[in-house]
């Protein structure tokens, strides 16, 4: 039976490592997977004397440390634009992003009404995404749909909204932020940005209340 050596191994991973950074839409995943696995190619060509190959993957995994760098020093502008519900532009984007939304909130449906608040979030005056709320009461808001465009999601503008970004709800005297368990990912997303689960009418939901 065939054993494989441990140079071997390393540049199956590398191999590995590269072909998945490419099925990544955000860029600074596909970034890392692709950092991690020139460092293996790079290590398996050296070692095996093919010094084109590991030539070339250092050199990519140089341009990755580069960008990597540029993007977590680099300052942005980000930005919350109240808009009415009834916004076209709200609505073709939320028609568009469908399918995508319906993974992180598959019961979510478009509400018109005066205790709905919505709002783009910009990220350099792109638009990065849509935070839809709905009072619950004078102080409390229940979260409807907090959805970022796959290139964005590296947590930023949900680290904005909740944390940088807090004057947001205090305008409007809001001081507790309820979402629902609506997937495992959300969940995941809202337990890294300070929520805590509880349960209510024996629901699990998340709580976050405004310092």
């Amino acid at each position: 039976m065939y054993e494989f050596s441990t140079i071997e191994v390393i540049g199956y991973l590398g191999s590995f490592f590269i072909a998945f950074a490419m099925t990544f839409s955000s860029i600074v995943k596909l970034r890392w997977f692709s950092f991690v696995g020139t460092i293996l190619f790079t290590t398996y060509g050296f070692s095996i004397g093919a010094y084109p190959v590991g030539i070339v993957n250092a050199f990519i995994m140089m341009t990755n440390i580069v960008f990597l760098i540029r993007f977590y020093s680099k300052k942005e502008l980000f930005r919350t634009l109240e808009i009415r519900n009834d916004n076209r532009y709200l609505l073709d984007f939320l028609q568009f992003h469908k399918t995508d939304i319906a993974q992180f909130f598959p019961d979510f449906s478009v509400e018109n009404n005066e205790t709905v608040l919505s709002y783009l979030i910009l990220r350099n005056m792109q638009v990065a995404g849509v935070f839809i709320g709905k009072r619950i009461d004078d102080h409390s808001l229940c979260v409807k749909l907090d959805y970022v465009t796959p290139e964005y999601r590296d947590y930023k503008l949900g680290k904005f909204i909740y944390d940088a970004n807090q004057s947001l709800f205090k305008q409007k005297e809001i001081k507790t932020i309820i979402s629902g368990s609506y997937s495992p990912k959300n969940d995941q997303y809202l337990k890294k940005l300070g929520f805590e689960p509880s349960i209510q009418d024996q629901k699990v939901v998340f709580i976050k209340h405004i310092e």
